[in-house]
């Protein structure tokens, strides 16, 4: 028994095979590009020209080929030239901050060969301007800390006060100072046994406090341990102490142990002697760049009997006439031996490093 469904269905592959098997054999394959290009080159062997005809009369274009080419090494011949003996013995130019500044080594700024005019004649016209002594530096300053203490923990006083005035304004510092004296946290042996908690909430709002508070920990048990509470004697071994830099150590070297071994060279000494005043000649102080450099320039032609007053001299000039950002100089006296007058300068600090 036969059903018509499936009769129809049989008949209809009957007839798709017949239909698949008639046009497989006239299936031709399909032209690709290496297929067309096998045959245009056969074809355009046998003739003469890129527009001959075939056998069959078609036309047959000639294939063109490109072939990449390697790339070749280009051989560079260097030469090298005789180093003179002079050059090697120059440094290159490098212009370290004063916090990573090594004590002791050459610097690469040009000396200074000539004393600069009329720097007397300047000193003399900002004493008298400074004869009032009313800038904070003359009251607050670091070398006023712990006056009424003994010569031991006077020092060692002096010395946390230059710690804490780095980045800090005088008022702020003696604050500080103030409120450590004032909870009996003012030597090595208190500030030791103290919890560092306690001493950042007492010098806040200084500078870095937190990591002053640290370094305070650190000197102080440095003290006791190879200065019997005391403070190194020493310029060098002052450098060694965390947190303290050229102008702290030479600050307490004058103050704490009446030895004067450098000038005391801070942001407003260092922006005064290189923006405004003391620079009359082109090749002396215009070239520092730090105050460390600033400090090495000073000290190759100030007399030494000036080292340690021109310190408050030019900060308290710095802090009441000659100012960073707008400097009064309509009340001045030296403006007329100042390149910069009239002028409003950047400080150094707000260049970009």
């Amino acid at each position: 028994m036969s059903f018509p469904l499936f009769k129809n269905i049989s008949a209809l592959v009957n007839v798709t095979s017949q239909k698949i098997i008639f046009s497989s054999s006239s299936f031709k394959m399909p032209k690709t590009k290496l297929s067309s290009a096998k045959r245009e080159i056969n074809s355009s062997a046998d003739s003469k020209s890129p527009g001959s005809e075939s056998a069959n009369g078609e036309s047959v274009q000639k294939l063109r080929v490109f072939v990449r080419k390697k790339r070749t090494k280009k051989t560079v011949q260097t030469t090298v030239e005789e180093v003179k003996p002079e050059i090697l013995d120059q440094k290159p130019c490098s212009l370290p901050e004063i916090e990573d500044f090594g004590y002791g080594k050459d610097s690469s700024f040009p000396r200074l060969t000539k004393t600069p005019d009329n720097w007397e004649k300047v000193l003399e016209g900002i004493r008298k301007m400074r004869s009032s002594e009313d800038a904070p530096v003359d009251s607050m300053g670091c070398e006023k800390a712990g006056t009424s203490l003994p010569p031991k923990e006077r020092r060692f006083a002096v010395l946390v006060s230059s710690l804490l005035s780095s980045q800090t304004k005088d008022h702020v510092t003696h604050g500080a100072i103030q409120r450590l004296l004032q909870n009996n946290l003012l030597t090595a042996e208190a500030i030791d046994k103290a919890d560092e908690g306690e001493i950042k909430e007492l010098i806040y709002p200084v500078g870095f406090y937190t990591r002053k508070a640290s370094n305070m920990k650190k000197i102080a048990k440095i003290c006791l341990s190879k200065y019997d509470g005391d403070i190194p004697s020493t310029l060098e071994e002052l450098l060694q102490l965390p947190g303290i830099g050229p102008k702290m150590a030479h600050l307490v070297m004058n103050v704490g142990w009446n030895n004067v071994q450098g000038i005391c060279v801070d942001t407003h000494v260092h922006r005064i002697c290189l923006y405004r005043l003391l620079i009359n000649d082109p090749l002396a102080l215009s070239r520092t760049s730090t105050p460390e450099e600033t400090r090495e320039a000073l000290q190759l032609w100030l007399p030494k009997e000036e080292w340690v007053p021109i310190n408050p001299l030019l900060v308290g000039f710095g802090q009441t006439v000659c100012t960073p950002l707008r400097p009064r100089c309509g009340i001045c006296t030296v403006s007329g031996f100042c390149p910069s007058a009239f002028k409003e300068s950047p400080s150094p600090s707000s260049k970009t490093k």
